[in-house]
This record gives structure tokens, C-alpha cells and sequence, in this order.
């Protein structure tokens, strides 16, 4: 309690310095007490086992982790603040980031409002029933029941993480405003249109708020400025703003001879500031990214970006780490980022969820391109087409922003018999959610099946599909002859392979290639097998730009609390990076070698150290120009090609008894890199 008080008397302080100024956003992430279970009403009950927290918190970082018996419930947070009285006359917002699944508001006893679904922010109004000068009390009840009326519908592909797992803000602001609680959004909202190296046109609608009696006479003033600080580009327009609703104010801005957006070559941004003047004073003003750029995908050849071909080198991303489960902080959202660019990644497709707002902040600042999509996902109950809507509004209104994001995904693996059943229904009209919000960017939808013409879809832009070969279904390089009849029958179609891959236990090898798994129920899922089925799939879907984007599955491994398979349980295996991020798999340094071009060289089965037979085959992953190997301090010998250039194969390597030092060298322009690992011969007797 004295933990509390003391943050009590630093928000009041914070508060009375800001009583005089304009927009204020205060992080509320201190201080709070949680208690597991639904939060005592009745008075004459012991109202116990509070325990101080800070935000991020979940309550599910651990059991979650381990299996079906987690804890899927109620729970509350509490937290006691004061308010000056100074602030009477100002406005007071509460935004939380993401609260896992249903979030209940209540403040000084009074209900607020309610939020259905655990990943995008929202945002209340407190000002009328906080009492200034005084302590309040704010309690959110949070629930992660899965509900038939929610997406997603349950924990089988992965996850619901319950509690408040990303930040909470105060925000402060004038009476005369621009709105905070349109879904949560900046407020004003951002578009683009005949973007080239001569110009671009930025068309900015603000919503602005007049909570005076009168109409009030204010200039709307946006201002363009790049990366320096210098003006490029100013608007200017008086208004009457009205008190009643809300006023939408429209400007446009002309740049002339714009520095582009240009994804990791040169993720340009300039800044773009509207703000509310009254009486020459401002009341009020909100920055946002302008990254300039055109982005196309074309049918058959792939996705160009400012005219240019992009290649689209893409990695998904589920929004966990060990121990931790969803509440991340910004240092591991980074660290993610961090080995996803390592890797020569280009793009990320974050599912299957809206993600934290500092990675789509982060992929504008380094010029990863975004696919942001809602949790509507693997089943569906005919209940949760109102949530599906208000999520994907939330999706596109929240980070309508951000240059990086080029498509809005509106649902994956969820099917109809019929063109006429709910699922095919629903995602039509989330498409038309999606374009009506949004024309200026394009719509996806994924299946699981690898046929075109499904009842479930064609209703977006673009045509997603999951495939597994090799894992799920048939044989690994049944992949080419599946992009291949595609390729004949629908060749002006939008294609994205968005998912594949195969598990991978980095405590499981074979000497050589076995196919005869359980993807199900199985505990053997070699590593071996997860790095032939990428360095496979990656040498067909580089050879067919009918593939406009890919995405392998996953990047980090991830809890599915519903499975038990590969040897660890609760786990999905086919993250190339551990749960724990301290292991990166074989698999990770071969797209490297395909997508990274700083030098590099890696002997691939390294962790299958222990052998049984003497010829083994040696497989090296390396993007120099001549790659050798030696063994035991052997002359170097070359070898061949196996899936493409960057996949070097040295056969019959001769192993001694016992331990065998295996070196490969790689040069490249004078550069010498080089790989070193010990394997240990033990022959069968």
C-alpha cells in the first residue's frame, strides 16, 4: 500500500504540471494490484488476495506454457489515483493496449464500458466520473473464457493470453479535441494517392470534438515536415466547430519531388502534425508517420514497390516469448525484430492477431513491410460475425497510418460448404469493411486447401494459402506441381503462399532423411526433416513469381496449450528460433544464406553430433563464392549444388572413431569466413 500511495502522490504531481497545457498521454502502468478470480462486489465478503502487479501482466505466462490445465477466467486489476483540481474543465481518457479477451471498465464504482477481444486498444472517457482533489478507484475485471461470440473461439491454434498484457495510458486533453475514442484511433487518418519521385498527394480527415457550449471558431492546421524538421508541405483551414457530434475537417497537401518510403533500402519518413488552434493558441495536435511509397502486387510477377520489383522474402510471427507469454516489453518486441532482420527478411505477416503498435511503428522506421490481420481463425461458430467486424475496424482504424502495412487480412482456414454459409458471407463483408474503411490498400483471405476455387474464397483481393507439403499432406516437392497447375489454370489471380513449413525439435535427428511421421500425434519430429523441407520449398518458391509473396511458419516457436506432440508438449515446433530465443535452427541460417547478402557460411547438423556411420553427408549453407571443407585438418575439397547455389552438399565425408572436426571456408572478395563443428563417430558393433 505504501508502493501505491507513493505512485498516487507522482501521478498527482504529474497531474498539476499538466494542468495548464495541451494533450498529455501519461503511461498508468505502475502501481496496480491483480487478483485471479472474479472480483468481490459483496461488502460483507473478505475482499483478498491482491498482490501488486505491474503492466505488462498476464496470469497466464506460465501454465499456459505447459498444457490444457491453465487458467481461463476472471480476474481484476485495481489501481487507486488521484486527480487535481486543476484538471476540471479538461478531458481524461483511459487507453489500454490490449486486454485478454473481455475487459470491463469500472471507475469509482461505475460501470464504464466493455471491450470484446484481446488484441486491439481502446479507449473511455473518465472525465465525468473521476472526483477531483480526491482518490479514485478504477478496478478492471478481465476475462479470457473463450466465447462462441469472439474470435477467436478457442485455444487450439494457440493461445488466449488472459490480463492486461500491454500498456495503459491517461490521456489528457483540452475541451476542444481531436478524438481519442474512435476505436481507439489517432484521430485523424492519413492517405495517399498519385505518389512518383515528382509528387504525391496526402489527403488528411480529422475528427475534432467540441465540448463547449457554442460553436467555436478554430484553423485546422497539418503540417508536413521531413526527416530534418523543415516544412515541406502546410494546410490551413478556419472552421466553426459545431458541439454537437463530431466535425470532420479534410485537408490536401502537395509534396513536390517526395523522398520515397523505400522498405529496408530507405525507409524514408516524414512526420505529419494536425493541430487545433483556437484563439491562437493550441488547443490540441496529434503526429503521425507519412512514409511515402505505391505499392502494387501483380499477377504472375510479383510485388513492386514505387515501381520497383520487391521481392518479398516474408516470416510470420506469434506475439510470445517462454516465461513471459504475451506480456512483452518493448526491448523484446525489438529483439524479435532484431533476428527476423538478421534472417534478410523483408516482410512479416503478424498473425493471427492485431499485434503491439510499437512493431508496426518499428517496421515504418525500418522498412519491413506488414500484413496485419484479425483473429478470425480456424473455427467458427456462426456467432461471431458482430466481433469480427468491430475487430477489423479496430484493426484498419488504429494503424491506418502506418506506411509498412500494405494488406489487411480478414480471415484464415475457416471454411463453407456453400458460397451462401456464414463464413463465406462474413468474409465478404469484412472485405467490404476492409475496402470501404480503406480503398488504398489491398484485402487477403487464407485457406488451408491449395484449390482456387473454394466457397470460402475469392471474396479479397488476394488469394492466401497454407501449405504444408511434406507435413500435413503428400511429399515435400509435391509443391511444384501444386504452383505449377496454378500457375496454368489461374494465371491472372493474386496468389500468396502464407504459410508452410514443417516442426522441428532441436533434441531430435536422423542420419538421414525419414518421412514416415505422425504431424498430429507424434513425438518424433526430427530437425533434420524441418531443414529438408525448407531448403526444399524455398528452391521451388524462388523459381515461380506466381508466388507474389511467401511466408514460412514460423519464425519463434510458440505454446498451443490443446497439443501434446515432437517430444514437448503445449508446444508448436516449426519456429526456426526457439521459444526461449537462445537457439536459432538449422533452418533459420538457410534463409539467411538466401535472403541476408552479408557473407556468411554454416555447416547445417550441427546438434546431430553423435554418428554411427562413417560416410556421412556434409551439408553447408552459405551465400560466398567458393565454399570448401576439410576434415581433421584434411586438404579442403569442394562440393556440389544441391536445392539451388546457396545449399553446398560434400558427399561420402569419411569420419575417424571418435571425434572429427569438420571445417568449412568460405571466400568471398577477399573475405574469408569460416564454420567450425565436432561430430563423434560411435560405430555400431
Amino acid at each position: 500500500m505504501k508502493r501505491l500511495s507513493i505512485f498516487s502522490v507522482l501521478l498527482l504531481l504529474l497531474l498539476k504540471a499538466y494542468s495548464q497545457e495541451g494533450r498529455k498521454v501519461i503511461p498508468f502502468n505502475e502501481g496496480w494490484l491483480f487478483r485471479k478470480g472474479a472480483p468481490v462486489n459483496d461488502k460483507s465478503i473478505p475482499d483478498t488476495g491482491w498482490g501488486a502487479v505491474n503492466i505488462p501482466h498476464t496470469w497466464n505466462n506460465k501454465d499456459m506454457q505447459e498444457g490444457k490445465n491453465f487458467y481461463a477466467g476472471e480476474a481484476g486489476y485495481r489501481k487507486t489515483f488521484r486527480v487535481d483540481e486543476n484538471l476540471k474543465g479538461k478531458r481524461l481518457f483511459l487507453r489500454f493496449e490490449g486486454v485478454g479477451s473481455v475487459a470491463g471498465l469500472y471507475v469509482n464504482n461505475r460501470f464504464i464500458g466493455e471491450h470484446k477481444g484481446a488484441y486491439a486498444a481502446f479507449c473511455f472517457e473518465i472525465t465525468h466520473v473521476v472526483q477531483y482533489g480526491a482518490d479514485n478507484t478504477l478496478l478492471l475485471k478481465a476475462d479470457n473464457t473463450p466465447r462462441p461470440d469472439i474470435i477467436p473461439v478457442n485455444n487450439f491454434l494457440f493461445g488466449v493470453f488472459g490480463g492486461m498484457y500491454r500498456p495503459v495510458s491517461l490521456i489528457i486533453t483540452n475541451d476542444i479535441n481531436i478524438t481519442t475514442t474512435d476505436y481507439a484511433s489517432p484521430g485523424i487518418y492519413i492517405s495517399q494517392d498519385d505518389v512518383s519521385e515528382k509528387e504525391a498527394t496526402v489527403t488528411v480527415m480529422a475528427k475534432i470534438e467540441n465540448k463547449r457550449a457554442h460553436h467555436t471558431d478554430a484553423s485546422i492546421q497539418t503540417v508536413i515536415k521531413d526527416r530534418g524538421g523543415k516544412r515541406v508541405a502546410v494546410s490551413v483551414k478556419k472552421v466553426s466547430l459545431s458541439p454537437q457530434g463530431i466535425n470532420i475537417i479534410r485537408a490536401q497537401l502537395a509534396v513536390d519531388n517526395p523522398h520515397l518510403w523505400n522498405g529496408l533500402k530507405d525507409p524514408y519518413l516524414y512526420s505529419l502534425t494536425t493541430s487545433v488552434i483556437v484563439d491562437g493558441q493550441e488547443t490540441d495536435a496529434v503526429t503521425q508517420p507519412l512514409g511515402l511509397r505505391h505499392f502494387e502486387v501483380v499477377a504472375g510477377r510479383g510485388c513492386f514497390l514505387n515501381g520497383k520489383a520487391y521481392t518479398m522474402h516474408g516470416v510470420t510471427r506469434h506475439q510470445e516469448w517462454q516465461d513471459y507469454g504475451s506480456a512483452l516489453s518493448n526491448a523484446q518486441h525489438k529483439a524479435d525484430l532484431d533476428l527476423i532482420r538478421e534472417m534478410g527478411a523483408t516482410t512479416i505477416r503478424f498473425a493471427h492477431y492485431q499485434q503491439a503498435a510499437y512493431m508496426y511503428a518499428q517496421c515504418d522506421s525500418t522498412g519491413l513491410l506488414a500484413w496485419a490481420e484479425i483473429p478470425f481463425v480456424n473455427n467458427s461458430t456462426g456467432k461471431e460475425g458482430d466481433n469480427a467486424r468491430q475487430q477489423l475496424t479496430e484493426l484498419i482504424r488504429q494503424n491506418y497510418n502506418h506506411p509498412s502495412i500494405y494488406v489487411w487480412g480478414v480471415h484464415n482456414e475457416v471454411y463453407s460448404k456453400t458460397a451462401d454459409e456464414h463464413v463465406a458471407v462474413l468474409t465478404r463483408q469484412l472485405n467490404d469493411i476492409a475496402k470501404t474503411e480503406d480503398p488504398g490498400r489491398y484485402s487477403v483471405s487464407v485457406s488451408g486447401y491449395g484449390e482456387m476455387n473454394r466457397p470460402a474464397n475469392l471474396a479479397a483481393d488476394i488469394q492466401g494459402m497454407n501449405r504444408y507439403f511434406g507435413w500435413y499432406e503428400g511429399r515435400i516437392g509435391d509443391i511444384q506441381q501444386w504452383v505449377e497447375s496454378l500457375e496454368k489454370n489461374y494465371p491472372d489471380y493474386k496468389l500468396m503462399l502464407t504459410e508452410y513449413g514443417a516442426d522441428g525439435n532441436i533434441d531430435q535427428h536422423t542420419d538421414s532423411l525419414i518421412t514416415d511421421f505422425d504431424p498430429v500425434s507424434g513425438q518424433f519430429f526430427p530437425e533434420t526433416y524441418q531443414t529438408a523441407t525448407h531448403v526444399k520449398q524455398w528452391a521451388v518458391i524462388e523459381q515461380h513469381p506466381y508466388i507474389t509473396a511467401s511466408y514460412l511458419w514460423n519464425t519463434f516457436e510458440f505454446a498451443v496449450p490443446m497439443w501434446n506432440r515432437g517430444g514437448v508438449n503445449a508446444r508448436n515446433l516449426k519456429g526456426l528460433i526457439t521459444y526461449d530465443r537462445k537457439q536459432k535452427k538449422d533452418a533459420f541460417f538457410w534463409y539467411k544464406a538466401n535472403w541476408n547478402p552479408a557473407p556468411m557460411i554454416y555447416i547445417a547438423e550441427r546438434r546431430n553430433n553423435m554418428r554411427t556411420r562413417a560416410a556421412v553427408k556434409v551439408e553447408v549453407f552459405s551465400n560466398m563464392q567458393q565454399v570448401t571443407l576439410s576434415v581433421n585438418g584434411s586438404k579442403p575439397v569442394t562440393g556440389h549444388n544441391g536445392a539451388n547455389a546457396k545449399d553446398i552438399i560434400f558427399e561420402n565425408v569419411v569420419l575417424k572413431s571418435g571425434a572429427n572436426i569438420l571445417k568449412a571456408t568460405g571466400v568471398h572478395n577477399g573475405k574469408v569466413l569460416t564454420d567450425t563443428v565436432t561430430w563423434h563417430l560411435q560405430p555400431v558393433k
